[in-house]
């Protein structure tokens, strides 16, 4: 059975190449991959280009569009059932593909097939970041849902649910699209060894708005509660985040009334950074802090 490899890209002159080379050296050949560019203005394009020459399986198409109609468009000019979707910024492990697509080739009734990514982190920082942007093995279980970085599927359930979400600002729509697929009735393999290697940012400016803009999709997808999420699903969070600050300035205001208010409010705060150095330590406390606001800024930005 043929499958193709959809992957959507806007400036990454520096990734794509380590994620094609991944790609072409696969254990088990894509018959295509397909690359939808958004618009790059760095070297992107010509970087594709070389590789165009080296595999005959590499298609390019060039179309200034958001990241999540980069990816229906990719699905749509594809020219086989089986899909396999990863990202720029991850390199894929030689099995990656074989693995992710086998529960679909070789179990019926399989329509999305969720795979797994190892966080890269080169120094203290990154590895810092991966506590608050990934999940770790033991979080990979029968509620894991997929991610763009490591998923498979059909093109029918593609079609059944309408694609992914083309009205939201760049981020979270493999969360509507899980959402769709869920409510579609569709059924889930999830393989673990599927794997493919995501870099984490290298400053936290970078950190800031991945954050910011996961923040901003979700609360634009009006998803409240996710099946089997309940209050763990992400909008949930980002309104707990913003009602915990809220409460903070609460007892900021009080305690110029009531002064005794401003020692609770400093415990809280002690609790609240020592639990944060427990999770990721020094850079924790800086993440969390900064994790926060972008979590609250992305959630306002997106509910106006």
């Amino acid at each position: 059975m043929g499958i193709s490899v959809c992957i959507t890209v806007l400036n990454e002159e520096g990734a794509i190449g380590p994620l094609l080379d991944s790609l072409i050296n696969q254990g088990k050949k894509a018959d295509e991959i397909v690359v939808v560019d958004g618009g790059s203005k760095d070297r992107t394009i010509e970087i594709i280009n070389h590789y165009q020459k080296r595999a005959k399986s590499v298609k390019l198409l060039k179309e200034k569009c958001s990241r999540a109609k980069g990816r229906n468009l990719g699905v749509e000019i594809a020219k086989n059932e089986i899909i396999a979707i990863t990202d720029a910024g991850c390199v894929a492990d030689k099995y990656w593909l074989e693995k992710i697509t086998k529960p679909l080739i070789s179990t019926p009734g399989v329509d999305v097939s969720a795979g797994f990514y190892n966080m890269v982190a080169e120094n203290p920082f990154q590895k810092a970041e991966s506590v608050f942007l990934g999940v770790t093995p033991s979080d990979f279980d029968i509620n894991f849902l997929p991610s763009t970085r490591s998923i498979a599927f059909r093109k029918s359930i593609w079609e059944k649910v309408g694609g992914f979400p083309e009205n939201l600002p760049g981020a979270a729509e493999d969360t509507v699209f899980n959402f769709r697929v869920i409510k579609a009735g569709a059924k889930l393999s999830r393989v673990k060894d599927a794997v493919v290697e995501w870099g984490m940012p290298d400053t936290i400016t970078n950190f800031y708005f991945s954050i910011f803009n996961y923040a901003k999709g979700d609360a634009k997808s009006k998803i409240w509660l996710f099946p089997k999420k309940g209050l763990a699903s992400h909008n949930i969070k980002a309104l707990s985040v913003l009602l915990r600050y809220l409460l903070g300035l609460t007892l900021l205001a009080l305690s110029f009334k009531f002064p005794y208010l401003l020692a609770y409010l400093f415990i809280c705060l002690f609790v609240y950074l020592i639990w944060a150095y427990r999770k990721a330590g020094l850079w924790g406390i800086v993440l969390q802090l900064t994790s926060d606001f972008a979590v609250m800024g992305g959630f306002i930005n997106g509910i106006l």
